[in-house]
């Protein structure tokens, strides 16, 4: 995920296609969004400059991190005019405008409503999606069911969408999960909110990220952490104070880190997740709610909005650091053997401390 100055904001997603992802080093899906958000000044732009590099240099190479993963990519690009699906197979490439709400979730979504396609792919219509998906591979990442998920969701709002809807959707963890008991343990399939475990969700949700298009400007809300159902969405206002992070987080634990922090509280959590969830719930939201107002005041003040952002993250920080205190880890004691050998082993190779 990125922004940049102009108000382009990029989301990249893998994608598993019958044909073979190139293992030759080339542009990642990662490149092509950051050389996209340091080129373009709208989100049209954005798709051409992708559209240019894939069909001259291609994509490829090991995009893993602790085992090797090669895979196609799918783009999310918009800037608050407008905005636009980019999927891709190799070079070739579709586009699809975004007339109403749209999600992506590491399937091939853009069927027969393409605006552009690739010169190489260009005639008679088709279905891009039913043609490249694998629909195997899809049923282990359960990537169309994330993406029906994550439309139903922004449907529901009949097209008045807030920031705070759009966080409400990053929170979401499926049909299981509106449960008030539902604990991460009861779902084995991928959810947009996604807690690791073992099998098809070994990894989970990394960082969150919801941006707002406003008259006077532009503000991202980020979590800065994994887990949105435990974390705090944040301000940042491109060319107004930034809160750094002086630790940045690497693969190993360092508990200095903003994103290591955050992590004692996620595991810890899980070990009795509804109990942890709903005793944070009223101040989380609270907290964003307040920092939504305190910004939408301070946008044409820099001087005031650059303090403002700097105290929403200090009280972010200060709010989980007291929920923190809370846990009472017990090595996952709570959880079923699979579920708890498998954070033992996130633990075991984050060299993450015994709590």
């Amino acid at each position: 995920m990125g922004a940049n100055e102009h108000g382009v904001v990029i989301g990249n997603e893998a994608m598993h296609s019958v044909i073979a992802p190139s293992e030759t080093p080339a542009l990642t899906g990662m490149d092509l969004l950051r050389l996209a958000l340091e080129r373009a000044a709208s989100a049209a732009e954005a798709v051409n400059v992708i559209a240019a590099l894939l069909e001259a240099h291609g994509q490829g190479g090991n995009c893993g991190h602790l085992h090797q993963f090669f895979y196609h990519n799918g783009f999310l690009i918009a800037d608050g005019r407008e905005a636009f699906v980019l999927e891709t197979v190799g070079r070739s490439w579709a586009c699809e405008r975004v007339s109403d709400e749209r999600a992506l979730s590491n399937a091939y979504s853009i069927g027969r409503s393409y605006e552009r396609l690739s010169a190489d792919l260009a005639g008679d219509q088709f279905d891009f999606a039913e043609r490249f998906i694998d629909a195997e591979r899809d049923g282990v990442s359960f990537g169309r069911g994330r993406c029906a998920r994550g439309g139903q969701l922004l449907a529901a709002h009949n097209g008045k969408l807030t920031p705070q809807a759009m966080i409400a959707v990053l929170r979401d963890h499926g049909v299981e999960g509106e449960a008030a008991s539902w604990t991460p343990e009861q779902t084995e399939r991928r959810s947009i909110c996604m807690h690791a475990a073992e099998a098809a969700r070994r990894s989970q949700t990394t960082a969150s990220w919801v941006s707002e298009w406003r008259p006077d400007g532009v503000v991202h809300w980020v979590t800065a952490t994994a887990a949105p159902c435990l974390s705090i969405f944040k301000p940042v206002v491109l060319g107004a104070a930034f809160p750094r992070d002086d630790y940045a987080p690497t693969d190993k634990f360092y508990r200095q880190a903003r994103w290591w922090k955050h992590e004692l509280w996620h595991r810890g959590a899980l070990c009795n997740y509804a109990e942890h969830l709903a005793s944070i719930t009223a101040e989380r939201d609270a907290l964003e709610a307040k920092f939504a107002r305190d910004v939408g005041a301070a946008m044409g003040s820099p001087e005031r909005l650059n303090q403002i952002i700097v105290n929403c993250w200090r009280e972010a920080d200060d709010a989980e650091a007291r929920w923190l205190t809370s846990v009472r880890h017990d090595g996952y004691a709570q959880s079923g053997a699979d579920y708890a050998g498998s954070w033992a082993e996130h633990d075991r190779v984050g060299m993450v401390p015994p709590r």
